[in-house]
């Protein structure tokens, strides 16, 4: 009984997205009527998004007592983020070379917009207006402000606002396991609205793209993020992050969301005992900058075009140049609004393939956008975890 009580929670959560689905398949696009359930639920996360992101990174950067901690966070954070994402690269490359997509060219065409990449780069780190750094569109440039309200508070040594911060940090946290009383709910609508929409547009060629991926996300989420939590923690830590990721699991399955994922990521890390002031640093930058999920669909695209247009994919400048598009996908520009965008037009570009291929990648992103979005969720739990280890370990 003792056990059935520490798992009840995902057990109600498991059923209700099984009752869902099956609604979902019974019903078909009549489902979509529960699809406004589904949506409060997410937009209450989005609610509690930026204010949750502000009072945690600036209250923990205003709380760590030596600069030299914070240095090592962020050093650690960024090694860790890049390796990650590499790694994710070349095992979703392995698994194209050994089950190659193909496919029939869709007949359809893409009217190319003009992009200025410097001014989406400017908009990764700042916006014009104080406002605009209110909503969750902005995520990145309201982390790059909370870091500097946060070392500002520390170099001013204003312990009230840090007092305060801290205190409005635990209020949103509880918050969110208030929301979460909802989410059985929320999420059986939500997955009923989109298995009756998306059930049957999973055919032909995009089908195999699909599978592939769900394959290779499967595999990556079982041995890699195992292997991450092992290295930090032995044993325990794989029992550790086994038993406390569910909920991060399912919340981006269903809300196809990282940011939606966040405050749930936060009560995990907190469920985990992870430090606090690593965590509340880690993860909301993690959100934004780290997607471990969108490197590998940027493989999965370019090895899908090369398959599909009868061009080679085996030589060396041609992977070296993916692995690069794949791992600036999953930190610089996933962090710019409209990166996806950018990234899938360097794709076509940089290959030199025609403009009819950016619609054939873009509806790949939407293909996978649910396990993409789980990898680049759950995946920031494991790092926090090697990240926490390595921050802690002085030798």
């Amino acid at each position: 009984m003792s056990k059935f009580k520490n798992y009840k929670y995902p057990i109600i959560l498991l059923l209700s997205i099984i009752v869902g689905s099956t609604i979902g398949l019974i019903f078909k696009e009549k489902a979509c009527v529960l699809e406004g359930f589904g949506t409060i639920y997410i937009n209450m996360l989005f609610i509690v998004v930026v204010p949750l992101v502000f009072t945690t990174i600036s209250s923990s950067i205003a709380s760590i007592n030596s600069f030299k901690r914070l240095g090592r966070i962020f050093k650690y954070m960024f090694i860790v983020f890049i390796i990650t994402s590499l790694i994710s690269s070349i095992f979703m490359l392995i698994g194209l070379m050994v089950f190659k997509p193909s496919g029939v060219l869709m007949d359809t065409t893409y009217n190319k917009e003009s992009i200025d990449i410097v001014s989406k780069l400017v908009q990764m780190v700042t916006v014009d207006d104080f406002y605009k750094l209110l909503s969750k569109s902005n995520m990145l440039p309201l982390i790059v402000f909370t870091c500097l309200f946060g070392f500002s508070i520390k170099l001013t040594d204003s312990n009230e606002i840090k007092n305060i911060l801290n205190k409005l940090s635990k209020v949103f946290i509880k918050m969110i396991s208030l929301i979460n009383m909802y989410a059985p709910i929320g999420l059986c609508a939500y997955f009923a609205s989109l298995t009756g929409v998306y059930g049957k547009e999973f055919i032909g060629s995009y089908a195999k793209c699909f599978i592939l991926y769900i394959v290779m996300a499967v595999l990556y989420y079982v041995i890699f993020y195992s292997l991450y939590t092992y290295i930090a923690y032995r044993k325990k830590g794989v029992k550790l992050f086994y038993k406390n990721i569910l909920l991060s699991t399912i919340t981006s399955l269903g809300t196809c969301s990282s940011l939606a994922t966040l405050p749930v990521n936060i009560k995990t890390s907190k469920d985990m005992k992870l430090d606090d002031d690593i965590s509340n640093v880690v993860l909301p930058i993690g959100s934004t900058i780290h997607m471990e999920g969108s490197s590998m669909a940027s493989i999965l695209k370019i090895g899908f075009l090369f398959s599909l247009f009868g061009m080679s994919f085996n030589n060396f400048s041609s992977i070296v140049l993916a692995l690069v598009i794949s791992v600036l996908s999953a930190t610089v520009m996933s962090g710019i609004p409209g990166g996806a965008l950018i990234g899938e037009l360097l794709i076509v570009s940089l290959y030199n393939f025609p403009p009819v291929a950016f619609s054939i990648i873009a509806t790949i992103g939407w293909i996978i956008d649910s396990p993409g979005t789980c990898l680049n969720a759950v995946g920031d739990i494991p790092s926090l975890m090697l990240i926490n280890k390595l921050v802690n370990n002085k030798n």
